[in-house]
C-alpha cells in the first residue's frame, strides 16, 4: 500500500481540492460543516489520504478492503455516501463521520 506523507506538496494540494469537493457536496445538498474544526479537519485529512492511496474519497470511518483486486469501501462508502443522504442527515441531522450536518443541527450544537 502507498503511504502518504501528510506535510507533502503532494497531499497539501490534494487536500485542497478535497475542501472544494466538501465545499460542492454542502451547497449540492443544502448542508453545512459541522461547528466542531477539529472533525472537519480530521475528515477531510481520511478522505484525502483516501483519494490519495485508492484512488477514490472512501469515508476515512469505514475499513477499505480489497476484493479481486478492487478497492472498495466495507460498507461501500464513498464520499457523500448513500447512507449519509438517504438516512443519517435527515433523521439524525449528521452524517456518521460527523462532517456534514444540517443547518440545524449545527446550530443546536455549536461549541
Amino acid at each position: 500500500m502507498k503511504s502518504v506523507d501528510m506535510s507533502s506538496d503532494e497531499f497539501l494540494a490534494e487536500m485542497e481540492k478535497t475542501k472544494k469537493f466538501a465545499d460542492k457536496v454542502c451547497n449540492q445538498f443544502g448542508w453545512v460543516y459541522n461547528p466542531n474544526e477539529e472533525v472537519n479537519e480530521g475528515v477531510l485529512m481520511g478522505l484525502t489520504r483516501n483519494k490519495m492511496i485508492y484512488g477514490k474519497r472512501f469515508c476515512p470511518c469505514f475499513m477499505v478492503i480489497e476484493e479481486n483486486g478492487k478497492y472498495k469501501s466495507a460498507d461501500d462508502r464513498i464520499c457523500p455516501c448513500k447512507p449519509a443522504i438517504e438516512e443519517e442527515i435527515p433523521k439524525h441531522g449528521k452524517c456518521h463521520c460527523g462532517i456534514f450536518c444540517t443547518p440545524e443541527y449545527a446550530k443546536t450544537h455549536d461549541h
